[in-house]
């Protein structure tokens, strides 16, 4: 059942003052307080079974054998794989691209990453990425450029960090 509020407010009349040629006037109102209240009509109840939205599971490797994997979840198709390293704290750039990268606008290169597994729960390749990647194995990806999921897919999805330093 939706909660119902009231409230009190009161209105003060201000006070009002005037400037005439060097003299002053003011005039007082005197000061009421009008009460009135405001209801909100109730709304129905809504059933609060949450929808089952796909879930595309991550896991981000890093460039030497010995290092942590991370592990994240994304929502399919609702943002881009630069997005959710960022979000989860996961080292994307290597130090050049820490200082001059272009802020995810597909401008600069400097957020490549492998997909070992996974990659048919991406979105193709885009023209920014056939243009900064074309000299590039097929699996290396610019984050910035990379929407995991499509909304309807979910699974798991295998990323190397700085696949340049491997």
């Amino acid at each position: 059942m939706a909660a119902m509020s009231f409230c009190h407010v009161s209105l003060r009349s201000p006070e009002l003052s005037s400037v005439t040629s060097n003299h002053r006037t003011s005039a007082a109102f005197p000061s009421t307080t009008r009460s009135f209240s405001v209801s909100a009509a109730a709304l129905p109840e809504t059933s609060s079974a949450p929808s089952e939205q796909p879930v595309i599971e991550l896991e981000f490797l890093g460039p030497k054998s010995g290092d942590a994997v991370n592990r994240a979840k994304a929502i399919s198709g609702e943002k881009l794989l630069r997005d959710i390293m960022l979000d989860n704290k996961i080292e994307l750039y290597a130090i050049y691209g820490k200082l001059m990268n272009c802020g995810g606008g597909g401008s600069c290169g400097t957020c490549i990453v492998e997909i070992i597994d996974g990659k048919d729960l991406l979105n193709e390749r885009t023209n920014t990425e056939l243009r900064y990647l074309k000299k590039k194995p097929d699996s290396w990806r610019l984050a910035c450029q990379t929407i995991v999921g499509n909304k309807e897919n979910s699974g798991k999805v295998v990323v190397q960090r700085l696949p340049q330093r491997k």
